[in-house]
């Protein structure tokens, strides 16, 4: 399949999320909230826009079968058929509507939820049933009905309902930064999202994610095959989800996108209870909570899938790392999200796992990460791509014995006070440089660039004690130094201290978990 630069379709470009109306429904709405917390007005919000949604696509198949078979459009089954949800006369957005201002609508959205719930078998204990309690501004919920009532109402049917979803996307990113470190639990930011995807290039296949929080990656991955020229239904997605609240998230988001997707909760979580033991999976992209203490690694010394060896009780990271690994089909590939730390720690066995995957030839390339990316840590964080087979046969080249290093600490934009974002042009960068270091067709020649990328063997690698830092590797610039403007070399130094100054962070939460353990 031909490549294409990300997010040059022709339909969108700044990240594909900016129409430029969402920022001026999400202020809106975010003003109706007053002295409401975010973590619970986002259930609030979120909750209304999945009934417009899936109301304005009954709606649409309910006219076209008007016209074509009417007998049919009082059908359940013709509307599941097509991966439309039945909705019940109660329940239709323009019920809910009708009766926005009136003083019972919280019940009147209540009973449209139920009666949703009781037609549709996979929303069952998704949709949230509270918006009756007394502690709810019945006057907000009408305005809220009303502002969410205008989104999408000039398009076409199908554009409507992008529309909506991207809404619901650019509202779910909205929450996440109000809610700050929480938030981080359930959104990945979207632009990391993209350059895992556009990375992975999952076309075909299952595409699996053990932490998947609200669905983001599933959502992109969809994306991604649509806007190459694929078809949506040559990939199978299957997920797992400890926290109950973003399990729903996860199920509306999939189903706002019309996604059909196998995502499994439940509150053991990926490690001990293993919902997906048997899937091997072609593309696994996670975003794991970072640095977990508190993972029950004492109850799962003899594991199957501690291939590399035991992860230490206290750092969840190499067990994530390793269960990713371990649910790879034999041609599979991984992206996934961690804390700095992991390139480098040699705490408490680490650093003999992270030498037992680099001589297992198991990664295939390191990212360090710009700071300031993520709504929920300051810790830097960095992207491991994990391989089952580096000769896979498929025209790639055989990369054994090698691991590409780049270094994106120098990319980014801020988009506001206090975050970053990649734009098109950095994912293009980084991405294309990867396809071509794995030799795509078509991917263009490879070849090492200076301060941002490096084809490692694994003789270089031993040299430097199996650390996976990939500044050690990329080395500086080709630029001289006294071509650097001195404010430019100031601020490379001042995010190199706050990068060392939040592992020190990161150490001394770890040293203080341990402490608190110790009984005197």
């Amino acid at each position: 399949m031909a490549k294409t630069k990300p997010g040059t379709n022709g339909k969108h470009n700044n990240n594909g999320a900016n129409l430029g109306f969402e920022a001026q429904l999400w202020a809106t709405a975010d003003k109706l909230r007053g002295n409401m917390e975010p973590s619970d007005y986002k259930h609030v919000a979120l909750g209304l826009i999945f009934p417009k949604y899936i109301s304005d696509a009954f709606e649409a198949k309910r006219a076209a079968l008007l016209k074509e078979e009417p007998a049919d459009a009082e059908d359940p089954e013709e509307y599941l058929a097509e991966n439309v949800f039945w909705v019940p006369k109660e329940a239709r957005w323009s019920h809910l509507q009708a009766n926005a201002k009136q003083p019972t609508i919280g019940k009147i959205i209540d009973d449209a939820m139920l009666a949703i719930e009781a037609k549709n078998e996979s929303l069952k204990g998704v949709l949230p049933k509270d918006y009756a309690r007394p502690a709810l501004n019945k006057v907000m919920l009408g305005e809220l009905i009303d502002l969410v009532s205008g989104i999408g109402m000039a398009e076409e049917a199908d554009r409507s309902r992008d529309i909506l979803g991207r809404v619901y996307e650019y509202f779910l990113g909205g929450f996440a930064g109000a809610e700050g470190k929480r938030g981080g639990e359930f959104y990945t930011p979207r632009s990391v999202v993209r350059l895992l995807v556009e990375m992975l290039e999952p076309y075909k296949g299952r595409v699996y994610d053990p932490c998947c929080g609200s669905g983001g990656m599933f959502v992109q991955s969809e994306r991604f095959v649509e806007e190459h020229g694929g078809r949506i239904g040559d990939i199978a997605i299957y997920g797992q989800e400890s926290n109950y609240t973003t399990w729903r998230l996860a199920k509306m988001n999939l189903a706002v996108r019309g996604i059909d997707a196998d995502i499994r909760w439940n509150n053991e979580g990926s490690f001990h209870k293993d919902d997906l033991q048997d899937l091997k999976a072609d593309f696994i992209l996670a975003n794991p909570p970072f640095n977990i203490s508190d993972w029950g690694g004492d109850r799962l010394r003899e594991d199957a899938r501690w291939k590399f060896g035991v992860p230490p009780v206290g750092n969840a990271n190499y067990g994530w790392l390793q269960h990713i690994h371990h649910h790879l089909a034999p041609n599979g590939t991984a992206g996934v999200v961690l804390a700095n730390g992991s390139m480098s720690s040699g705490q408490s066995g680490e650093g003999e796992i992270r030498r037992a995957m680099v001589e297992g030839d198991v990664v295939d390339c390191m990212i360090a990460l710009p700071g300031q990316l993520f709504y929920s840590t300051q810790i830097p964080a960095c992207l491991w791509f994990l391989a089952r087979n580096k000769n896979p046969g498929n025209g790639w080249r055989d990369r054994r014995g090698e691991v590409l290093f780049i270094d994106a600490r120098k990319l980014g934009h801020m988009v506001d006070r206090t975050r970053k974002e990649f734009s098109d042009e950095d994912i293009a960068k980084i991405a294309e440089t990867y396809h071509a270091w794995r030799g795509e067709p078509d991917a263009g020649a490879y070849a090492d660039e200076p301060g941002f990328c490096k084809a490692a063997s694994l003789e270089e690698i031993r040299g430097h004690n199996h650390v996976l830092t990939p500044g050690r590797y990329v080395g500086a610039a080709a630029a001289e130094v006294d071509d650097v403007p001195f404010e430019e070399r100031f601020t490379e130094l001042k995010e190199t201290l706050a990068e060392q100054f939040a592992e020190a962070e990161e150490l001394g939460a770890l040293i203080q978990t341990k402490l608190e353990g110790v009984q005197l």
